[in-house]
């Protein structure tokens, strides 16, 4: 009797998020939440599940640019400590992104621990800017060495996090965001009062932050003048900007 090898699992990339663009002008990477640790394989429905409105927006918001959005869908459900699962498949999906549309400028955007993903793949040359919304980052700060932060020099980051997360503690967030600052002027960081996990309850605020980001950093879009505010601060301010509620009703859809 042979015995049997263990298939080798791979990430992919899910379909292009409305219609596909007849010329990609630029593409955003959606990264899914997960867990701590987990060697079993995300359900592809409730990964897209949780990123999948966002990205129709994005998608709708850059089909003028030709801009592809694409699920990464991981290998693993968890991070597994030094192993890091979806940061390593992030940087796969930024260079299957390259090998399909050529050198194309990418966005990184992630949840959770794929927000934590996206910070960590952002040194990936061919990306320009990263998202990371409620990331959840390791609460021992000696497993954030300072060249952790070294690879967004160059990259535009925004980083969104709601004051009553439980899951992802937003201090650490902040905290991360400030050392970023140093070596990196680029960088801001919006605090939604009240919200927690997920960033549900102002997910409509929160996706049109991300949208006018995302438009400004790859095609160069006019940043709205609370982004431009951020942007310009010095710390502590542009690290805890309040997102209002019922922004972007008055300016762009």
């Amino acid at each position: 009797m042979t015995e049997q090898s263990t298939p080798v699992r791979r990430a992919r990339l899910g379909r292009t998020l409305g219609p596909e663009p007849a010329a990609v002008g630029g593409a955003v990477l959606l990264l899914p939440n997960g867990q701590d640790v987990s060697d079993r394989r995300p359900s592809p429905l409730l990964a897209a599940a949780s990123v999948r409105a966002l990205g129709g927006r994005l998608a709708r918001s850059g089909r003028a640019e030709g801009l592809a959005v694409h699920v990464v869908h991981y290998r693993y459900h968890g991070w597994n400590g030094d192993e890091a699962h979806p940061a390593h498949d992030a940087l796969w999906a930024v260079e299957e992104v390259v090998r399909r549309h050529g050198n194309v400028p990418v966005c990184l955007v992630g949840l959770g621990l794929g927000g934590r993903a996206a910070l960590h793949a952002g040194g990936h040359e061919a990306v320009c800017s990263v998202v990371a919304l409620a990331p959840r980052l390791p609460g021992d700060e000696a497993a954030i060495p300072p060249e952790s932060v070294k690879q967004l020099v160059g990259r535009r980051v925004l980083i969104v996090h709601g004051t009553n997360d439980r899951r992802a503690d937003p201090e650490l967030s902040f905290r991360f965001a400030e050392r970023v600052k140093k070596v990196n002027r680029d960088v801001c960081r919006f605090e939604v009062h009240s919200d927690r996990q997920g960033l549900r309850q102002y997910r409509h605020e929160v996706a049109a932050l991300t949208s006018d980001f995302v438009m400004g950093t790859l095609f160069g879009r006019a940043f709205s003048r609370p982004l431009q505010d951020a942007l310009a601060a010095p710390p502590p301010l542009g690290l805890r900007m309040p997102l209002a509620a019922g922004f972007g009703r008055s300016w762009r859809r």
